[in-house]
């Protein structure tokens, strides 16, 4: 039996974050195993999940939705004053880049609080369903090459009419992670000619 824990869904305030830590979908699974969901008002919004969203699948929408939480879950990490509001052995998961945010885990520490950073999430097999970097760098590789596009002053694709034709944009894709991969394959759906180069000779 897994024990009862209040589960926070914090909304993000950072400029330009439209991401929520927890849609409906999942919300429901965790409900239905028991536990007790509490999402701030308006969380989901940027993302496309309004609140009736969650309570549909019987979160509750609550503006003190941190307190008493056992698990506080966000995209970008808590602010030093939402960590302080939280009870001593309970558990963060967010993104936390530790090195740019050195005081925050100095708080963290001092509260008695446990982080999770899912960007430290060993990359492995059976850590595969907590990978929180791969579709990110999905999205990342698919944004580029669209950004790139808007700003190259010509058509990526060949073009061919009447008073004459237009050979494809050549695109240099550095790097064959999954966000390369996903540039050079975004490049080539939109009729580029595509080049890549990583340093790594398995690539």
């Amino acid at each position: 039996m897994v024990p009862f824990v209040k589960i926070a869904v914090v909304g993000e305030t950072r400029p330009g974050e439209r991401r929520v830590a927890l849609v409906p979908g999942l919300v429901s699974r965790l409900v239905d195993a028991g536990q007790d969901v509490a999402v701030e008002p308006g969380a989901g919004k940027a993302a496309g999940f309004g609140d009736d969203d969650y309570r549909a699948v019987g979160a509750a929408v609550d503006d003190d939705a941190l307190n008493g939480a056992g698990v506080a879950l966000s995209v970008q990490p808590l602010g030093a004053r939402q960590v302080r509001g939280l009870a001593k052995g309970a558990i963060t998961v967010s993104f936390l880049p530790t090195a740019q945010e050195l005081e925050l885990v100095r708080v963290l520490r001092d509260a008695g609080l446990t982080a999770l950073a899912m960007e430290l999430v060993p990359r492995i097999s059976r850590a595969q369903a907590m990978d929180a970097l791969s579709s990110q760098a999905f999205v990342a590789g698919y944004r580029a090459v669209l950004v790139a596009a808007e700003r190259l002053p010509r058509f990526f694709p060949l073009s061919m009419t009447a008073s004459g034709t237009v050979p494809p944009a050549k695109v240099l894709v550095l790097g064959a992670g999954v966000a390369g991969l996903q540039a050079i394959a975004t490049a080539r759906r939109l009729g580029a000619k595509v080049r890549a180069y990583d340093v790594r000779a398995a690539s």
